[in-house]
């Protein structure tokens, strides 16, 4: 049976979410305009969609999974799970009101929040006790309270450099720190799902780590892998030269460049970094 899935078909979350799944081995669309393509090979066939609606496809079983924002996923109530982080399109989401005015969210009680996640923002206000009038409101809602119709906003935050032009600025917690997930239909995956998310995972996986290749002598190489002990332990090869050995071992991207220099104060040499295209573990 071909797995079905969603995809953006525009916005921050498109270009990201193409690209993973290319770099897991699918083929996708080379024109914007497309809303769907067949890929035979990997029977499966992709979906382009809205964002905001991804997940309410997915909850009623048209398709079996997609890409879509967590904050979408919330906001739109969808019988949608959220299967894992994808590592992209971070977002915080957070009140804002004209600077100074506001500095808790006590201070909502009572006023009109406009905001394009409506889902999201009662049920937040809910769970906090606060009773305020929730506005649905589409694209830029900054001037919102400058035209009179809501006294504060809900927003996505990124650098907040919209928000000052609009004399705005955040206050009380963040309300959801969101980025892009793979969702599924609750109870209901087929079973070829599981290679299409081993295929995800494992992108993500080398997008994380690096592969290390190092010389070192023999007697240094319980110090060695104490520091790089890697995923399952490292592949160790005797060298040509008396009493050293070659070293393989996968480790965390970040940080490595520190692992480097620490490998080599305790007598690691000819230590070098390679990119992992893709994986299984």
């Amino acid at each position: 049976m071909t797995l079905r899935i969603a995809v953006p078909n525009k916005g921050s979350l498109s270009q990201a979410a193409t690209d993973i799944l290319r770099e897991s081995g699918y083929r996708q669309r080379s024109d914007s305009k497309e809303l769907a393509l067949v890929d035979a090979e990997n029977d499966v066939e992709f979906f382009y969609l809205r964002p905001r609606d991804i997940a309410l496809y997915v909850g009623e079983g048209t398709l079996d999974a997609g890409i879509t924002g967590r904050d979408l996923l919330l906001d739109s109530g969808a019988k949608a799970d959220e299967v894992m982080d994808l590592g992209f399109g971070r977002s915080r989401f957070h009140f804002a009101g004209p600077a100074g005015r506001y500095s808790s969210l006590e201070d909502l009680r009572g006023l009109r929040v406009a905001t394009s996640y409506v889902g999201v923002v009662e049920d937040y206000l809910f769970r906090h006790g606060i009773d305020a009038t929730v506005t649905r409101l589409d694209g830029a809602v900054e001037t919102s309270i400058q035209l009179g119709v809501a006294d504060v906003i809900a927003d996505v935050v990124e650098t907040g450099s919209t928000l000052r032009a609009a004399g705005l600025a955040t206050f009380g917690d963040v309300i959801l720190e969101s980025q892009a997930v793979l969702v599924t239909r609750g109870g209901a995956v087929p079973d070829d799902f599981e290679i299409f998310r081993r295929r995800i995972e494992g992108v993500l996986v080398a997008r994380s780590y690096v592969m290390m290749d190092y010389d070192i002598e023999q007697v240094h190489l319980d110090a060695a892998t104490a520091l790089a002990p890697g995923r399952e332990g490292p592949t160790i090869s005797p060298l040509g030269k008396e009493g050293w050995v070659a070293v393989r071992v996968m480790v965390p991207r970040a940080g490595s460049q520190r692992l480097m220099d620490d490998l080599y104060s305790i007598g690691a040499r000819a230590i070098l970094l390679t990119d992992i295209h893709a994986c299984r573990l």
